[in-house]
């Protein structure tokens, strides 16, 4: 023991319990103070442990036979810690970028607009097929092509301050197709799937079925109430996810009338349905005075022209570019209802768009636009989607009662059903640029941004690779070299599908559709000597396909400017339509104007 201090007579024979004053000298009564430690059983929190005695041998120690009394003293629960304390956490980089990230985060929360019908803009972005796994595969390859590790790096969107996750079942299917699940977000109805505007009465194929049950979309009422509006797409402008913003039709494939049956003759087939928008909305709506979608832009010019080779536009890929058996030219029954407008089919009519235009019509494909990847190779030359997503705002925003504009990113999904992980990702970075751009040119306190999946993929990333190796690599555990071997001793990639054609090695081919030429691969193959990370490298899967599938698991949502709070925990996806709703009030706003 370690001798602290003699005490005064007077106080050793008080604590000694002592009541004469004659023996204080005799006594020689001493007190040793013991430091208890924290985490002890006496006291959690430490404290000190007094022992008061009489040092009989006189050897000034008090030894422990000469132990009279003993008091516990615990220290009081900490409130804080020193600076010490903390200096292993403050110096820590992921401690105080989490810090920095928190201040940021409580700055957003209390700036943000909660009061309803703020929100002069709506953006509404779709990455079609965006599943999570896709995002955080994308995000590392994002880092990763900026030359960092990639798993730290932040898409655009990630940085909004609200997210949560929405569910993608149809009314009638556990894993949904994207004409269902964009109708949900489009009128915040959930239906069935391959079905277009139309609620679950519908009978899907069935032309009769759908009359009557036809669904108001956000865009139907973003005209009604005044605003300008723009749909932009990489896939066709027919397809599924854009065509829900504006068509109603019982069977997603009708994309013109030569899709369509004899039965479904009462029917308008979609790409119709987009040129008559503005007709055919009046016709639905006594009164009211609309004047037609103001930008559109994407694929499918195919669906739109005569099946005549005199039709053909100058990057015609087939020998008949033209699907429609009515011979009816829908590009010219445009240009003749907007004698005003701009009707654009390649790179140069696209940069030629003023930002003042006043209508705007870009088909810039025959079918679907061509991957990010691949877009360079296109015959005659078209625009990105965040260059599309640029010319829109500055276009839309000529309006001042606002904007509702659907932008999606079509391609990540089918690049995900052809088994290939490097278009799928890098149309999923293009998709995060887009964002970005729409971020940088819109006032935060006046637009909501939403971005958002229609579904997922049966697209995983898997085994252990250690920090920072190549997303579309072989699998290199953490301290090693050399690619982990399975237990068929053949290396695997981290990336990889569930169900779908499987294994292709198509060297620096940027189409992923090219794996479409053969045959589904069966069985695993021995990846030792193929570069995995060639844009034409196409992925193995366990369940042999002739097109992976959509996945059922829930999607994220992100979401920024007025409104942007309501976007947090599990949601139906039908829940998004009324968040932008609130945020602009689309549906007051078109009833007011209704009722004029």
């Amino acid at each position: 023991m370690n001798k602290l201090t003699v005490l005064s007579l007077a106080v050793m024979v008080a604590l000694a319990g002592c009541s004469s004053d004659d023996n204080k000298n005799e006594n020689n009564i001493i007190a040793v103070d013991n430091a208890i430690a924290v985490g002890s059983e006496q006291c959690i929190n430490g404290g000190v442990e007094t022992q008061v005695g009489a040092d009989t041998n006189n050897n000034d120690v008090l030894d422990s036979d000469e132990v009279n009394s003993t008091n516990l003293v615990c220290n009081a629960p900490a409130t804080s810690l020193t600076n010490e304390q903390l200096a292993s956490l403050t110096s820590n980089a992921w401690f105080s970028e989490a810090q920095t990230k928190l201040g940021a985060a409580q700055t957003a929360s209390s700036n943000i607009v909660t009061e309803s019908g703020k929100a002069k803009n709506v953006i509404l972005f779709v990455g079609d097929g965006m599943g999570i796994s896709t995002i955080t595969a994308a995000r590392i390859l994002a880092g990763q092509l900026e030359g960092e590790m990639g798993e730290e790096h932040q898409l655009s969107f990630e940085t909004m301050p609200f997210s949560g996750f929405v569910k993608t079942y149809n009314v009638d299917a556990q894993t949904p197709d994207s004409a269902g699940t964009m109708t949900a977000m489009a009128s915040g109805v959930k239906t069935d799937a391959g079905v277009l505007g139309i609620d679950e009465a519908v009978e899907r194929g069935n032309c009769a079925s759908g009359k009557g049950h036809e669904l108001v979309t956000s865009l139907e009422l973003a005209e009604i109430a005044g605003k300008a509006t723009g749909i932009i797409s990489t896939a066709r402008i027919t397809h599924a996810t854009p065509a829900a913003t504006y068509a109603k039709s019982a069977e997603r494939n009708w994309e013109d009338i030569s899709d369509m049956p004899e039965s479904a003759a009462t029917c308008e087939d979609i790409a119709s349905q987009l040129v008559n928008f503005e007709a055919n909305l009046e016709a639905r709506f006594s009164g009211v005075d609309v004047d037609g979608i103001d930008v559109v832009m994407g694929g499918g010019r195919r669906h739109f022209l005569p099946k005549d080779a005199a039709f053909n536009s100058a990057d015609a890929v087939s020998a008949v570019e033209g699907d429609r058996t009515d011979n009816r030219d829908l590009t010219a029954e445009w240009k003749t209802q907007y004698p005003n407008g701009t009707y654009v089919m390649d790179q140069t009519g696209f940069d030629a768009i003023s930002d003042d235009a006043t209508k705007v019509f870009g088909l810039f494909n025959e079918s679907h636009m061509q991957y990010e990847a691949d877009r360079a190779n296109d015959v005659a030359g078209e625009p990105s989607l965040s260059q599309m997503t640029e010319k829109a705002i500055n276009v839309l925003d000529n309006n001042e009662q606002g904007f509702f504009l659907t932008v999606e990113s079509g391609r990540i999904d089918h690049a995900h059903h052809a088994g290939n992980a490097y278009n799928a990702l890098n149309d999923t970075i293009e998709l995060a640029k887009a964002v970005k751009v729409a971020m940088e040119n819109t006032n935060p306190e006046e637009t909501l941004i939403v971005v958002t999946a229609d579904h997922s993929h049966v697209f995983t990333i898997a085994g252990y690779p250690k920090r920072g190796n190549p997303i579309l690599g072989k699998v290199v555990a953490v301290g090693e070299t050399e690619p982990s071997l399975a237990a068929d001793d053949m290396p695997y990639t981290t990336v990889g599908y569930t169900n779908g054609l499987g294994y292709r090695d198509l060297g620096d081919e940027t189409n992923a559709d090219a794996s479409y030429l053969a045959a589904p691969v069966t069985g695993r193959v021995d990846l030792s000597d193929v570069d995995t990370t060639t844009p034409g490298f196409h992925q193995e899967s366990l369940v042999p396909l002739g097109s992976e599938t959509h996945a059922g698991e829930d999607v994220g949502v992100y979401a920024m400017g007025p409104g942007a709070h309501l976007v947090t925990g599990t949601n139906e996806q039908s829940f998004l339509f009324h968040v932008m709703d609130f945020a602009a009030d689309f549906v007051k706003t078109a009833d007011e104007k209704l009722a004029q």
